[in-house]
């Protein structure tokens, strides 16, 4: 395949469209998971937030292991599209099996079914989402065209998280019946399932003699990825700024319906579509941003914007408010969302590089591995502290079960959150990517050194590029490149 056509838009489109799965499955989940729990299943709001952190348990094992026997692997399609293939049937019944009523009585054992059906789905989820994380890296060198098919990626995530959480709002009339949300999930694997074998066929992937690490180094050679100072501030980026985006998608049902109590007439519907939509704008916009400025602007931009609309959503969180400036604060609550993700995405694909200058191993199914890992924490997390904080506030899932309001204190109490949570995530975030090291002059630094230490490169260093090649990795410059950094915490 020349050039060219490497690098055209359709070979974008088809790298992108598994996106559509990492970015729509976990916006039905922290949208409605924990609300079909709770209300359609009458779960303790306190006792399901706990189910998807209990999966981020589970994931510390199977993440660290996938990104593991990815790089292990050799195969004629390649180890990473080998298992995106594998995962495209594995992702759409992991998915489907976490939304069956369970077949129990008591409160225990629906927990126990629930519990175990997110972990499967969390396996099947790992199966495919930690090699396409690590397969850019192999498809493409160039700083500015990953950049490119980063955007691209993005734009194809929001539109996985518009259908999540368009059709979703459309189909579930009555958040305490179980069987739309059957309904939803069988139409969700469906979409998976075609989406990710679409970039199976429409990708490539660099052929490269496999790592022979064990099995059961697994945990202490993933976790090395910690080490380099740019991974570790980009997991910060990672789990501060999607974290704010879990908040909003996590809490969205409970605001609209117990603060404003809106929830009916198609209102909730209106808001998630200007929600996403806003993201899928903001993807473009920022898209291109992106590429003329650097990897971190969209969030330093984006934020700041998101922000005053989300304090001005105090004004408004009551039942009666002017609910077309909550959609107009929604647009562009939306829109800094999309410079989170935007941002994130083009930054992952620069760790693999970032962690073979300091270990000499090319290792970008590792990276991955951790960096889907955080994802799902963040995930977990999210949710986890949302069953907690309404739990604390006085979240009565009886009152919800049956269909009633919660107590004004409750209502209050879900509107701060909302509100507050969120802010403090992103002021977070804004921090870390000021001080975020790898932009594009020191990225082509780096790939600079790792020529030289291929022997594909004869320049002598200069004592500047050996400076940002300590700041970008942490690392004395003496240290850099020596295998046992991959299998040494220390």
């Amino acid at each position: 395949m020349n050039e060219e056509k490497k690098h055209s838009l359709l070979s974008r489109m088809a790298y992108g469209a598994a996106d559509i799965y990492g970015g729509g499955a976990f916006v039905v989940i922290s949208t409605f998971y924990t609300v079909f729990l709770t209300k359609a299943q009458g779960m303790p709001a306190a006792m399901a937030g706990t189910i998807p952190l209990i999966g981020k348990v589970w994931d510390a094992v199977t993440d660290p292991i996938m990104g593991n026997i990815c790089d292990r692997t050799k195969s004629k399609f390649g180890a990473k599209r080998f298992y995106i293939l594998v995962g495209s049937l594995l992702s759409a019944l992991t998915f489907i099996l976490m939304w069956i009523t369970a077949p129990f009585a008591t409160m225990t054992s629906k927990y126990v079914f629930y519990a175990a059906m997110y972990m499967l789905f969390s396996t099947g989820f790992t199966v495919v989402m930690v090699p396409y994380n690590g397969l850019l890296p192999d498809m493409v060198d160039d700083y500015t065209e990953r950049s490119r098919y980063s955007s691209v990626r993005m734009m194809f995530s929001t539109f996985g998280a518009i259908l999540a959480g368009l059709i979703p709002t459309i189909l579930i009339k009555d958040n305490t019946n179980p069987t739309p949300y059957l309904i939803v999930a069988l139409i969700f694997g469906a979409i998976f399932t075609v989406t990710i074998l679409w970039t199976f066929f429409g990708t490539w992937e660099k052929q490269k003699e496999p790592i022979r690490v064990p099995l059961k180094d697994s945990f202490t050679q993933s976790f090395t990825v910690y080490k380099s100072k740019a991974f570790r501030m980009f997991i910060a980026i990672f789990l501060l700024g999607q974290g704010a985006a879990d908040f909003v998608t996590g809490l969205a049902v409970y605001y609209v319906d117990d603060v404003l109590n809106a929830y009916g007439g198609g209102n909730f519907t209106i808001l998630m579509g200007v929600l996403l939509v806003a993201q899928f704008a903001g993807t473009i916009i920022f898209g291109q941003i992106m590429q003329r400025t650097s990897k971190t602007f969209p969030i330093l931009v984006g934020f700041p914007v998101r922000i005053a609309a989300t304090l001005a959503m105090l004004l408004f969180s009551h039942e009666g408010a002017n609910f077309t400036i909550i959609l107009i604060l929604s647009f562009i609550v939306g829109l800094g969302m999309a410079a989170s993700s935007t941002s994130i995405y083009a930054i992952l694909s620069d760790m693999a590089d970032v962690d073979e200058l300091i270990t000499s191993v090319s290792r970008p199914g590792t990276c991955s591995g951790m960096a889907t890992f955080i994802r799902k924490i963040a995930t977990g997390l999210s949710s986890a502290i949302i069953g907690l904080l309404l739990g604390m506030i006085g979240y009565d899932e009886v009152l919800a079960n049956s269909g009633m309001r919660q107590a004004a204190s409750v209502q209050h109490g879900i509107a701060y959150i909302y509100i507050f949570v969120p802010v403090l995530l992103m002021v977070l975030t804004i921090l870390v990517a000021r001080k975020y090291p790898l932009q594009k002059k020191e990225f082509e630094i780096i790939k600079k050194e790792i020529a030289r230490r291929k022997g594909e490169e004869s320049s002598e260093i200069t004592e500047e590029e050996k400076a940002v090649c300590e700041n970008v990795t942490g690392f004395a410059f003496t240290d850099l490149w020596n295998r046992d950094n991959a299998i040494r915490l220390k």
